[in-house]
């Protein structure tokens, strides 16, 4: 047993060089030459420590032929999860995200729940692997997590819709691909990690006031709180993308009249009401970057669709943060004051 297992191991960590058919690889949605020179110049500006990251997510690329943006996305949608619950998703390598609970890495049978042979985690069907090539499966180690992970879930096949089969097959949660999705196309448009630059929701040089109302009582339908904080501002002032994201929902909400959805990578829903209309170009699935107009301050909502004026014009904001299979609301004040005292600080240098 002492030789067999050695040497399964070096066989295995073998095999994790093998590269697959690059005709099964998920299309980047339309990256020319153009736009991948210019991802890759945005990747080297990058941050240290997302540099880093960046770094392990192209190894990983030819590793699996899986890319980049894929395996971005499938780490931030972990990391979100476990700030989201961090007592139940502990912390396990020190820059990646990935929580993968010990029964699922060695194998639910596996007697030995602290298991790092490759070998042996194959035998009991964990999902644990060497990534490194070191000879050992290690749920700390970085590499391994990530590997094991997105290995798991590419054995359903690496073309884009059989990936999205093995992300419902490991998460069971159509939330989970949804957001992996959405994170994705957002990673693959910007070519970059550093993607948390944020906007006040309004122009910092129009007429506004706000305070924090994150939880007072509503006076229309029903005993109800109120789940955001409320910016008075000029009807017609324009609003905003707080964030790099995707646009999520448009449309008509009895309470929050015209109202937009977006979804920004720290898996945060940030929700603009009482609008009085969009902009034209902004759509459903669209991603949109800080700054970027939505649409205009109104005071629409309180009843069927095109109901205005129940009470002076102002922008409804709210975030709301993804738990998984359900998502809590926040006091967004605080980051509002972040926010604005930022963009007059970038504002005021620019002089």
């Amino acid at each position: 047993m002492k030789l067999t297992i050695p040497l399964a191991a070096a066989l295995t960590a073998a095999t994790l060089l093998i590269v697959q058919p690059v005709s099964n690889v998920i299309a980047s949605p339309g990256q020319s030459k153009q736009t991948k020179a210019a991802n890759e110049r945005a990747a080297a500006a990058e941050p240290n420590e997302l540099t880093a990251r960046r770094s392990l997510y192209d190894k990983l690329n030819v590793l699996t032929n899986i890319p980049w943006y894929w395996i971005a996305a499938i780490d931030q949608y972990e990391r979100s999860m476990s700030k989201a619950r961090p007592k139940a998703r502990p912390m396990l390598g020190s820059s990646v995200g990935v929580f993968i609970d010990q029964e699922r890495w060695a194998g639910p049978l596996n007697p030995d729940l602290e298991d790092s042979s490759p070998v042996s985690i194959r035998w009991f069907n964990g999902i644990g692997r060497d990534g490194d090539g070191n000879g050992h499966a290690e749920r700390t180690s970085d590499v391994d997590l990530l590997y094991s992970l997105v290995n798991s879930i590419s054995t359903y096949g690496t073309a884009e819709d059989d990936f999205s089969i093995g992300l419902w097959e490991y998460y069971q949660n159509s939330r989970s691909v949804q957001r992996i999705q959405q994170f994705a196309r957002i990673y693959a448009q910007f070519g970059r990690l550093d993607l948390f630059e944020h906007a006040f929701p309004v122009p910092v040089g129009s007429n506004y006031s706000y305070r924090s109302t994150w939880g007072t009582g509503r006076s229309w339908g029903g005993r109800r709180t109120h789940e955001g904080t409320d910016i008075f501002a000029n009807h017609g002032v324009p609003v905003r993308s707080t964030c790099y994201g995707v646009i999520e929902v448009k449309g008509w909400n009895p309470y929050g009249g015209w109202r937009i959805g977006i979804r920004d990578l720290n898996n945060f829903y940030h929700y603009y009401a009482h609008l009085s209309g969009y902009d034209k170009s902004v759509k459903i699935g669209d991603i949109v970057k800080p700054g970027q107009v939505v649409g205009w301050v109104g005071s629409s909502g309180y009843g069927k669709p095109g109901t205005q004026g129940k009470f002076p014009p102002h922008l409804h904001y709210g975030v709301y943060s993804d738990r998984g299979l359900i998502e809590w609301s926040f006091d967004p004040y605080p980051m509002l004051r972040r926010w604005e005292q930022a963009e007059r600080k970038r504002l005021r240098s620019r002089k």
